[in-house]
């Protein structure tokens, strides 16, 4: 049995867990539209927003993966910010 970031993470809440499992079957694909967009982008990198529109996909469903892919090594902060849809500054990532 696979686990996190292998396998996508819960919160040991039914719903949580449902979810999770149903988006199991997609997630190396996931994983690696991300880290190709975000390799892709260079070193002026990606905000979670900006993945999401760069992928056509949703926020939601792209976000989790940046921790996922930062937790295996694969992109890392910047240290850069840049406001998202909100306004709010958010982490620009890059590939390592």
């Amino acid at each position: 049995m696979s686990t996190y970031p292998d396998a996508p993470g819960h919160r040991h809440v039914d719903t949580s867990m449902a979810a999770a499992d149903a988006l199991a079957p997609k997630l190396g694909r996931l994983q690696r539209m991300t880290e190709t967009a975000i390799r892709e982008a260079g070193w002026i990198g990606l905000t979670a927003d900006e993945l999401a529109a760069t992928l056509g996909m949703d926020r939601w469903s792209i976000q989790p993966r940046t921790s996922e892919l930062r937790r295996k090594g694969l992109i890392l902060d910047s240290g850069r910010r840049r406001p998202n849809a909100t306004g709010k500054m958010a982490i620009v990532w890059v590939a390592t």
